[in-house]
Protein backbone atom coordinates (compact mmCIF):
# COMPACT_ATOMS: atom_id res chain seq x y z
CA UNK A 1 0.00 0.00 0.00
CA UNK A 2 1.26 2.75 -0.60
CA UNK A 3 0.09 6.36 0.92
CA UNK A 4 -0.16 9.66 -0.97
CA UNK A 5 -0.64 13.13 0.58
CA UNK A 6 -4.04 15.01 -0.56
CA UNK A 7 -3.70 18.71 -1.04
CA UNK A 8 -3.91 21.32 2.05
CA UNK A 9 -7.35 22.44 0.94
CA UNK A 10 -9.59 21.94 -1.99
CA UNK A 11 -9.44 24.38 -4.75
CA UNK A 12 -13.37 24.69 -4.79
CA UNK A 13 -15.21 24.72 -1.26
CA UNK A 14 -11.80 24.91 0.95
CA UNK A 15 -12.08 21.89 2.38
CA UNK A 16 -9.70 19.44 4.06
CA UNK A 17 -8.92 15.90 3.45
CA UNK A 18 -6.76 13.09 5.04
CA UNK A 19 -4.02 11.58 2.79
CA UNK A 20 -5.39 8.33 1.33
CA UNK A 21 -3.80 5.04 1.26
CA UNK A 22 -4.15 3.23 -1.87
CA UNK A 23 -3.07 -0.18 -3.17
CA UNK A 24 -0.21 0.82 -5.79
CA UNK A 25 -1.95 -1.47 -8.46
CA UNK A 26 -3.91 -0.84 -11.21
CA UNK A 27 -4.44 -0.19 -14.98
CA UNK A 28 -3.39 2.24 -17.90
CA UNK A 29 -5.91 4.60 -18.41
CA UNK A 30 -4.15 6.77 -21.59
CA UNK A 31 -0.82 7.43 -22.63
CA UNK A 32 1.67 9.40 -24.40
CA UNK A 33 5.46 9.60 -25.24
CA UNK A 34 7.37 12.59 -24.54
CA UNK A 35 9.61 12.84 -27.23
CA UNK A 36 10.73 16.57 -27.13
CA UNK A 37 13.47 17.23 -23.68
CA UNK A 38 11.29 20.01 -20.98
CA UNK A 39 12.92 23.31 -20.90
CA UNK A 40 15.92 23.65 -19.10
CA UNK A 41 15.85 24.89 -15.90
CA UNK A 42 14.76 22.72 -13.81
CA UNK A 43 15.37 20.13 -15.91
CA UNK A 44 18.91 18.37 -16.67
CA UNK A 45 19.02 15.77 -19.32
CA UNK A 46 20.99 12.70 -18.07
CA UNK A 47 24.62 12.41 -19.40
CA UNK A 48 23.89 10.37 -22.21
CA UNK A 49 21.27 13.01 -24.00
CA UNK A 50 17.14 13.48 -23.47
CA UNK A 51 15.49 9.97 -24.52
CA UNK A 52 11.85 10.27 -25.04
CA UNK A 53 9.92 8.08 -22.43
CA UNK A 54 6.42 7.22 -21.61
CA UNK A 55 3.82 9.51 -19.45
CA UNK A 56 0.14 8.00 -18.46
CA UNK A 57 -2.79 8.28 -16.15
CA UNK A 58 -2.62 4.63 -13.72
CA UNK A 59 -6.56 4.17 -12.91
CA UNK A 60 -6.41 2.73 -9.48
CA UNK A 61 -9.30 0.51 -8.13
CA UNK A 62 -9.78 2.90 -5.38
CA UNK A 63 -11.62 4.70 -8.20
CA UNK A 64 -8.61 7.62 -8.59
CA UNK A 65 -6.41 8.30 -11.56
CA UNK A 66 -2.42 8.95 -10.67
CA UNK A 67 -0.18 10.27 -13.65
CA UNK A 68 3.19 8.90 -13.61
CA UNK A 69 6.46 8.08 -15.37
CA UNK A 70 6.50 5.05 -16.85
CA UNK A 71 9.51 2.69 -16.88
CA UNK A 72 8.97 0.19 -19.68
CA UNK A 73 11.57 -1.35 -21.39
CA UNK A 74 10.32 -0.61 -24.72
CA UNK A 75 7.25 2.05 -26.16
CA UNK A 76 6.11 -0.44 -28.20
CA UNK A 77 4.87 -2.65 -25.29
CA UNK A 78 2.73 0.08 -23.55
CA UNK A 79 -0.76 -0.48 -24.05
CA UNK A 80 -4.27 0.75 -22.71
CA UNK A 81 -4.93 -1.92 -19.60
CA UNK A 82 -1.74 -2.88 -19.22
CA UNK A 83 -1.25 -3.88 -15.50
CA UNK A 84 0.88 -1.68 -13.84
CA UNK A 85 2.35 -0.71 -10.44
CA UNK A 86 2.72 2.54 -9.16
CA UNK A 87 6.26 3.34 -7.55
CA UNK A 88 8.21 6.35 -5.82
CA UNK A 89 7.20 9.22 -4.83
CA UNK A 90 9.96 12.09 -4.59
CA UNK A 91 8.50 14.46 -6.47
CA UNK A 92 7.17 12.08 -9.91
CA UNK A 93 5.18 9.16 -9.32
CA UNK A 94 6.05 6.42 -11.71
CA UNK A 95 4.78 3.04 -12.58
CA UNK A 96 6.51 0.09 -13.82
CA UNK A 97 4.65 -3.01 -15.10
CA UNK A 98 3.46 -5.29 -12.23
CA UNK A 99 5.04 -8.95 -11.87
CA UNK A 100 2.90 -12.03 -11.25
CA UNK A 101 0.44 -11.56 -8.32
CA UNK A 102 0.33 -7.81 -9.13
CA UNK A 103 -2.01 -7.36 -11.36
CA UNK A 104 -5.33 -7.40 -9.11
CA UNK A 105 -6.81 -5.43 -6.89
Amino acid sequence: MTAYPAEDTCPRCGGTAEPAVLRGTGTLWTWTVQRHAPKSPPYQAPPGGFVPFAVGYVELPEGVRVAAVLDVDDLADVHIGMPLRVTGGGGVPRARPAGPGEEGP
